[in-house]
């Protein structure tokens, strides 16, 4: 290879490197880093509330299970008895999603703290 061929190839390097760093910038601004910041804060977030919502169900599966709906038009039956469960996990989603009770927060901090914790 020639030093001509080697010289054009760094040159490519240094303007493929350019690019990159001008694709890293958020159109806001933001640096790479603080989206993947931000990325990651929305997930850890997102968990908490996923968690809110399997308490909040695991809270509300006694309350259901006292119900007898078999005297009722539409109630009662092995189906309903083997989807009852189901559909109290999506009503605790449900709720969560919708501002839930308050531990979404709670756990959501805790999360934060733990991950800005140095890992020994």
């Amino acid at each position: 290879m020639s030093v001509t061929g080697v010289t054009g190839a760094s040159s490519t390097f240094s303007h493929l490197n350019q690019e990159m760093q001008a694709q890293a910038k958020a159109p806001t601004g933001k640096s790479f880093q603080s989206e993947v910041d931000s990325n990651m804060a929305e997930k850890t977030h997102q968990a908490a509330v996923e968690f809110e919502g399997v308490t909040i169900g695991e809270l509300l599966q006694p309350m259901f299970d006292t119900i007898d709906t078999s005297e009722g038009m539409f109630g009662g039956g092995a189906a309903e008895s083997q989807f009852r469960s189901l559909q109290v996990l999506e009503m605790g989603k449900q709720i969560a999603n919708s501002g839930g009770i308050g531990i979404a927060d709670s756990v959501y901090k805790q999360m934060l703290k733990m991950q800005e914790k140095p890992q020994s």
